[in-house]
């Protein structure tokens, strides 16, 4: 009879887990490489993973001098939708970059927190348009319908890509509650 480590499935399903567990861990290190594209696709892996253990180290990412690994590691902390996330994003919003606060935007609204809607409206009138399209539609995951007003005013903004997300994003709080609880 066979026990079950003699299960040659269970043995590989274990090495592979075994595996997972070091590439989680080499990810992680290679955040602080001196080598941003590998800094970059690190992060961008493990948002891709959504290992919760990955938040923090990305967090840590916030403050990289490199653009690029900054707004990956954003979207790799909205992927993931930890909580902890929400205030070290928050002064993002308001860095020089615009890459930083269009990156903010976006995973504040993957956050879905209800408290992200009054740090996210006043980049409805960013001077790049990429941020306030991310607004938008950052604004129409948070499923509360009272943005529905000032999202309409994007409506009118000169550039379509940004009209087209305060679009969408009106149709998305149309079908919602009132409410940061839908009630």
């Amino acid at each position: 009879m066979h026990t079950s480590t003699d299960d040659p499935v269970q043995e590989a399903l274990k090495r592979r887990e075994q595996r997972q567990e070091q590439n989680i861990g080499i990810l992680i290190r290679q955040l602080s490489d001196g080598n941003p594209n590998l800094r970059v696709r690190s992060a961008e892996t493990l948002g891709t993973i959504g290992d919760p253990r990955a938040v923090e180290p990305l967090i840590g990412c916030l403050e990289d001098p490199v653009p690029d690994v900054v707004w990956i590691a954003l979207r790799a902390l909205g992927t993931i939708g930890d909580p902890r996330a929400f205030d070290p994003i928050v002064p993002c919003l308001a860095r020089p970059d615009r890459w930083t606060r269009q990156g903010a935007a976006q995973a504040l609204g993957d956050l879905r927190d209800p408290r992200a809607a009054e740090y996210i409206v006043p980049l409805l009138q960013d001077p790049k348009k990429g941020v306030r399209s991310a607004a938008a539609e950052a604004l129409g995951k948070l499923a509360d319908s009272r943005y529905v007003p000032v999202l309409e005013s994007a409506l009118r903004d000169d550039e379509h890509e940004v009209r087209e997300a305060a679009r969408m994003a009106i149709r998305n709080l149309a079908e919602k509650p009132a409410g940061p609880s839908g009630q």
